[in-house]
This record gives C-alpha cells, structure tokens and sequence, in this order.
C-alpha cells in the first residue's frame, strides 16, 4: 500500500498540478509578509503560514528514497517465508484493523485542524485551505505509516519472543536455537533499515516539526497578556497536534527497538539452561551475545538516534528558542505608541507658552 502511495505521487499530472497549487499560495504567502508593517509576533505568525509550505519538499525526497523502503518490504516479506519455514504459520500481527482507522480517522482530523486554523486567522481565504490541507496530509500520513513499521517491529519481535519460549519448553536441540537467532538476527537488521531506509524524509519532518511547533508556542505566548483569543485557537491547534505528532514518532521508534533488544534479552535470561544439553546452552549464549553485539536502535543514517531522548531533546531546544525570541520582542520598542506620545502635549504646557519678548 505504501509503495503504491508513492507510485502515485509519480504521476505527472498530479505533480504539475500540486505543485502549481503550493507555488500560488506561496506567492500569495509572500505578499502578505513583504506588506506587514505590525509588530514582530504578528510577523512570526505569518511566516508560521510560510513554513507550513515546506512539507512540499518531502515529495522529491520520497522519490528518492523509494528504492530503499522497496527493499525494506522485500526483505520483510523474507523474513515471513523464513519465519513460516521454521513455525509452520504466518506472523499474526492482526494490523489490518488499526490501519484501517488511521487511514480514515487521521485525515479528516488533519482536514479539521487545518480548516480551524484558516478560520480563526483574519487573512482567511478559502482558495488557500485546499493545498494546506493537502501538505499536511501528506505530512500526518507520514507519521502514521512510520507508527505502522514500528508496530510491526514491535509485535513481531513480541511474537518471536513468546514463540521461542514456548518451544523451549518442548524441543530443545541447538538447531532450533540457532533458527530463532537467524530470525531475530533478520528482524534487528530490517530495525535498523527502517530508519536508514527513511532518513531524509525523517530528518526533514522532525526539523518541520520542530520550527512550526516553536512558531505556534511563540504566537500563543507573545500574546498571553491580551487575553485568550480567536486567533490563538488555531495556533494552540497547530501546536497541539504538531507535538504529538513528533511524540509519537520518538515514542513508537523507542518501543520497537526496547521490544527488539532489550525485551527480546530479558525472555532469554529468564530461559532455563539445566535440562539442556551443552550444545544448546552455547547456542543461547551465543544468542545473548549476538544481541548485545548486534544493535537494533532506529538511527536516521546515523545522524541521530530516533527514540524518546529526541523528542527530550527537541522540547529542551524549543525552549531555548522561545526565550530567545521573547526576549527579542520584549527588546523591541513599541514605534507607534513612542510616536504618540513625542506628537502629544499636554494643555497646561500649551497654555503656559509665550512668544518671546522683543
């Protein structure tokens, strides 16, 4: 389904069409920010229109990176035909429903978002409210096909887990042993080319995320000492949903690769090696040492590491960047009421004044 997806994205008439589309409400998006003469929170709202763009870009880098998630489903469906070799069934991972619910549930609550948001702005201009909507689609989907790779991460490595376990209770010969070490050493590779296969594409969403999030969280707190208003809506939308976007990226990665290493580690400690014979206690050793010595964690190329301490760390950066840019707008002074007060003058001072004597 993913590849199909992005097969479509392919077609060149619906790539002359988008892009035409984004390249018209970009004009339009810098027309109003060449105009604005308001004060700097006004401006930082409307270049938060600006950045909303930029998804956009994830296309061209999908188109470059479709031949590795190719591979990814390749050596997915490998690892089914080994694992159905060595278990006599298929992987029961029984995700056909919550796919289902977040192919239809997701979108309209991206189109919702983004229609709220569009309202709740002076500018509103319906003609715009399609493309928005459709890059942040684009961007929502995403997420949840990257929640779905994790998903089966997660389940298959919890299957595999108990499945060897209950054999162990059975049959104990070293061979056997030594397929299920295949078999995870199979599932800690296709972790960590989960996130090499989609590097770019996840580098760029997590840097989107993280700006248009710090744009939302500065309109709402430059303009807490007005008072809560229409405006302020869409921006706590946009910021709200933004986050736990990027939350559940960080958090779903954090868990596939726990589930695959870590857990998958403690169900072999728990093992008992009394009644084996010693070639398969050296297999089970061999086991542990092949995933203390084989890493499962989901690094985008090996620029970062995609678990719960990103999304700590986004947030801790966020901050920073918020105290900047309030401390910015405070230092800023307010020209229009400076004027005012320079062009007024008080009665009793005007009829104090006298022509000077001659």
């Amino acid at each position: 389904m993913t590849i199909d997806f992005l097969f479509i994205l392919r077609i060149p008439d619906n790539r002359r069409t988008s892009i035409a589309y984004v390249g018209y409400v970009s004009v339009n998006r810098l027309g109003i920010i060449s105009n604005l003469t308001g004060p700097f929170e006004e401006a930082v709202i409307a270049y938060l229109f600006l950045v909303n763009i930029l998804p956009i870009a994830l296309i061209p880098i999908l188109w470059f990176e479709v031949p590795k998630i190719a591979q990814i489903w390749n050596d997915w469906n490998d690892f089914e035909v080994l694992y159905y070799q060595i278990s006599g069934s298929s992987v029961p991972l029984n995700l056909r429903k919550k796919s289902l619910m977040i192919a239809i549930i997701l979108p309209l609550i991206s189109i919702i978002s983004v229609i709220v948001t569009h309202v709740t702005m002076s500018d509103f201009n319906f003609i715009q409210v399609v493309p928005y909507c459709l890059l942040d689609n684009l961007t929502v989907m995403l997420g949840a096909y990257w929640f779905i790779c994790c998903e089966c991460l997660s389940g298959t490595a919890n299957i595999l887990a108990e499945r060897f376990q209950k054999a162990l209770r059975h049959i104990g010969p070293a061979g056997m042993v030594a397929d299920y070490r295949a078999m995870w050493l199979r599932l800690s590779k296709l972790c960590r080319d989960t996130g090499t296969a989609t590097c770019y594409t996840l580098t760029y969403m997590a840097l989107y995320l993280f700006f248009i999030i710090t744009l939302s969280i500065y309109g709402l707190m430059s303009q807490l000492s007005e008072g809560f208003g229409l405006k302020d809506i869409g921006l706590a939308v946009t910021a709200l949903s933004n986050i736990c976007l990027l939350f559940f990226i960080c958090d779903e990665a954090h868990y596939a690769s726990h589930n695959v290493r870590t857990n998958f580690q403690k169900k072999l400690l728990m093992v008992e090696l009394n009644w084996m014979n010693s070639d398969a206690q050296t297999e089970i050793n061999m086991f542990l040492r092949a995933t203390e010595m084989n890493p499962s964690n989901i690094n985008c190329g090996g620029f970062f590491d995609v678990n719960r301490n990103l999304f700590k760390g986004l947030l801790t950066t966020m901050v920073t960047y918020l105290v900047v840019l309030l401390q910015f707008q405070i230092s800023i002074p307010d020209g229009s009421k400076t004027k005012v007060e320079n062009s007024t003058m008080p009665m009793s001072d005007m009829t104090t004044m006298r022509p000077p004597s001659g």
